[in-house]
C-alpha cells in the first residue's frame, strides 16, 4: 500500500512537469492516463486509441490503477513525453496533420487513431522505415476512393491522382482513362473529414472553386489508414504549392492555410434582397479563412447556390438578433440580422441555442482584420452580394 501510494504521487508529479502536463498525442490539458510501455502521458479519448494497439501500448489510470515500481521507475520517469516526442516525431513532416484537443471526437476519430498508429505501430517518423514518407514526396500520388455521384446519393470507385508537378487533383472514372473527369488546382482546394454528413467513419469532403462557386466532392474509403494518407498527401501537395506561390514565407506561416475546418455549419432560413420574398431553408458553411459564408439546399449538393461576403467592424460589417416574428419566416423566430455595405441579411434559426452559436461564429469573422486576399475575395463576390439565381 505504502509503495501504491508513493507511486501514484510520483505520476501525479510527472504529469506536471512541462511536457507530460499535456496529452502526448493530442495536448489535452491535464492527462490522467499513462501507456507504461511507451512512457507517455495521455488523454481519457486517446487512451481508448492505444488498447486498441495492445501489442506496443498498454496503459493505466496514473490515479486509480496500480503502478509497480520497476513501471515508473523505467518508463515513466525515463521517458515522458518530451523524450518520446523526440523520437516518436523525429522526421514528422510539416505537412502531416497533428489532431488537437479541439478536434471533435466522432470528426477527427480517424485522424486521431491513424496518427497513434501511424505513430507508436507503424513508426512512420522515427527514421526506421522512410516507405511512408517517401509516398509523399512522390510526383504523383494515387488513391482509389469511393465518390458521391454530383446529382445522386450512389458512390462509385474513382481513381484520385495528386500531382506535384502540376499542383492538381484529378480524377478518372476508369483505371484505365486517359482523360480526366476533373482537373482540380491546388490554389483554392481544401479538404476536411465530414464522417456524420457523408455518413461514413471516413468521410472526407473536398472543396475547391469552379466559375466562382464552389464545387464539393464527398468521398471515403473502408481503411481508415488509406484515407487519411490521402489527406496527407493534399496537404503535402497544398503546402508545395504555398510554397512555389510564397517563396519568402515559413512554414509556420503556411501551415494554417494548407486545409481547415469549417467553423459552423448547419440549417438556417434567408429571405431575399427585398426580405419581402418568402424564407427558405438553406444549409450554411461557415469558413473564417476566407470569410465566406456559402449556402446550399442540402449538406451533399455538389455545388453552392451562394455566398456571403463577410468583411470586417472596420468596413460597416455587423450583425444583431432580431425578433423574427415574421409570418415569412414559418416556423422558426429566432432571427439574425447581418449589416453589410452593400445591403441587410436575415436569416432564421430554429432553436436560440443555433442563434447563440451563429452569432458567435459570425461575430468571430467580423472581428478579423481583413487581408490582401480577403479584398481580392471581396472584389470577386462583388461586394458580398448573393447570385442573381437566389435574389428570390
Amino acid at each position: 500500500m505504502a509503495s501504491q501510494s508513493r507511486n501514484n504521487k510520483i505520476l501525479l508529479d510527472l504529469v506536471q512537469q512541462l511536457g507530460n502536463n499535456q496529452c502526448a498525442d493530442c495536448a489535452a490539458p491535464e492527462p490522467d492516463w499513462a501507456s507504461y510501455t511507451l512512457g507517455v502521458f495521455v488523454c481519457l479519448n486517446c487512451s481508448g486509441m492505444h488498447r486498441n494497439l495492445s501489442t506496443v501500448s498498454k496503459v493505466k489510470s496514473i490515479r486509480l490503477d496500480y503502478w509497480e515500481d520497476s513501471l515508473v521507475q523505467v518508463f515513466m520517469q525515463e521517458w515522458g513525453n518530451s523524450v518520446a516526442k523526440a523520437f516518436f516525431e523525429k522526421r514528422l513532416p510539416a505537412f502531416y496533420y497533428r489532431p488537437q484537443e479541439h478536434d471533435c471526437i466522432i470528426d477527427g476519430k480517424v485522424l486521431k487513431e491513424q496518427w497513434i498508429r501511424a505513430k507508436y505501430e507503424r513508426r512512420e517518423f522515427t527514421g526506421e522505415n522512410n516507405e511512408f514518407l517517401q509516398t509523399y514526396n512522390l510526383d504523383l500520388f494515387e488513391s482509389t476512393l469511393w465518390k458521391k455521384g454530383r446529382d445522386n446519393k450512389q458512390y462509385l470507385k474513382r481513381i484520385f491522382v495528386l500531382s506535384q508537378k502540376d499542383f492538381t487533383l484529378r480524377y478518372f472514372t476508369k483505371e484505365d482513362s486517359k482523360v480526366a473527369k476533373a482537373v482540380i488546382s491546388m490554389k483554392d482546394l481544401n479538404a476536411h473529414f465530414q464522417p456524420q454528413k457523408i455518413g461514413h467513419p471516413h468521410g472526407l469532403q473536398i472543396s475547391y472553386l469552379e466559375d466562382e462557386r464552389t464545387r464539393n466532392l464527398f468521398v471515403y474509403h473502408e481503411n481508415g489508414q488509406v484515407i487519411v494518407s490521402f489527406f496527407n498527401a493534399i496537404r503535402a501537395t497544398r503546402l508545395a504549392y504555398l510554397l512555389k506561390k510564397h517563396p519568402t514565407l515559413q512554414h509556420s506561416d503556411l501551415i494554417p492555410q494548407i486545409t481547415t475546418h469549417c467553423l459552423k455549419e448547419g440549417y438556417m432560413e434567408k429571405t431575399g434582397p427585398t426580405q419581402r420574398e418568402p424564407f427558405k431553408k438553406r444549409w450554411f458553411t461557415l469558413c473564417s479563412v476566407n470569410r465566406k459564408l456559402l449556402y446550399c439546399k442540402s449538406p451533399l449538393d455538389a455545388t453552392d447556390l451562394g455566398a456571403v461576403f463577410i468583411g470586417s467592424q472596420d468596413h460597416g460589417y455587423s450583425v444583431s438578433e432580431s425578433s423574427g416574428r415574421c409570418t415569412r419566416s414559418g416556423r422558426w423566430h429566432c432571427g439574425i440580422t447581418m449589416e453589410t455595405p452593400s445591403r441587410q441579411f436575415v436569416f432564421m434559426c430554429e432553436q436560440e441555442q443555433e442563434r447563440r452559436e451563429w452569432m458567435e461564429a459570425f461575430r468571430k469573422v467580423i472581428s478579423q482584420p481583413m487581408t490582401p486576399e480577403d479584398y481580392a475575395t471581396k472584389v470577386r463576390r462583388r461586394g458580398g452580394a448573393l447570385p442573381a439565381d437566389e435574389a428570390v
